[in-house]
């Protein structure tokens, strides 16, 4: 009788201390906000369309913080201060350790991430990107100039380039995502870049994604959509 009671107490420790157990966190971020002597750090991800915290820190006097997450496969996270709501830093979090730096005055644009591969990837993407931006940027302006001096010819004109341009972000999109198909920022740009592009470059992303891409989070959003606008088309 003793001995069932024993391995009754027993049972019941090992069920509450599985219970009270938090997943393991894969993900890692380790950073520094300079000028933050006192608050509170966030790190958030999109759920069901919303943001969602996932951790938190509050951060003392040398503005060091570790926050992190069990994530699945690699997906894009959000760092906030709740004293600055309005300013987040995006971190293309995957399994590891992450450094993050930056500045309270400049939380945004100081940030430096490290660690992560297909942050890599989405910086070098965006540097690229900022080109096609600047240059619709110039096409606004000339269109705008064109209106007011009603010059139909050459907003015609205007028009033809930038559907050109258009056309060309669409591509260097799709062949930079083709070109890095075994890593989750190829689906990712697909969903987040070419979700109104014609369905053959996302066919073209999707089929080219390595068969561990298409299990990821982002691999299978990817195939889900395409299966819907299939089937949205096939209905019209």
């Amino acid at each position: 009788m003793k001995e069932r009671i024993i391995l009754l107490v027993l049972f019941l420790i090992l069920f509450i201390t599985s219970c009270n157990t938090k997943p393991a966190k894969e993900l890692s971020i380790n950073g520094s906000i300079k000028g933050l002597t006192k608050g509170t750090i966030y790190l958030e991800k999109l759920k069901d369309s919303t943001f969602a915290p996932v951790d938190s820190f509050k951060v003392r006097d040398n503005g060091k913080f570790t926050v992190g997450d069990a994530l699945e496969s690699p997906e894009i996270y959000y760092l906030r201060i709740k004293e600055k709501p309005e300013e987040s830093i995006l971190i293309f979090g995957e399994k590891g350790n992450l450094e993050v730096t930056s500045k309270l005055d400049k939380f945004t644009t100081a940030a430096k991430v490290t660690g992560s591969t297909n942050h890599d990837l989405l910086t070098a993407y965006k540097e690229m990107i900022q080109k096609f931006n600047d240059s619709r940027l110039d096409l606004f302006k000339a269109n705008i100039e064109a209106e007011q001096a009603q010059d139909q010819q050459a907003i015609d004109s205007l028009n033809k380039v930038h559907a050109n341009l258009i056309r060309k972000r669409y591509l260097y999109t799709a062949n930079f995502a083709v070109t890095h198909a075994d890593k989750e920022i190829a689906p990712y740009l697909a969903l987040t870049e070419l979700y109104n592009a014609n369905l053959s470059l996302l066919d073209t992303v999707n089929t080219s994604l390595t068969a561990q891409i298409q299990q990821s989070k982002y691999g299978k959003q990817l195939d889900r959509f395409i299966t819907v606008v299939k089937k949205n088309e096939r209905a019209k």
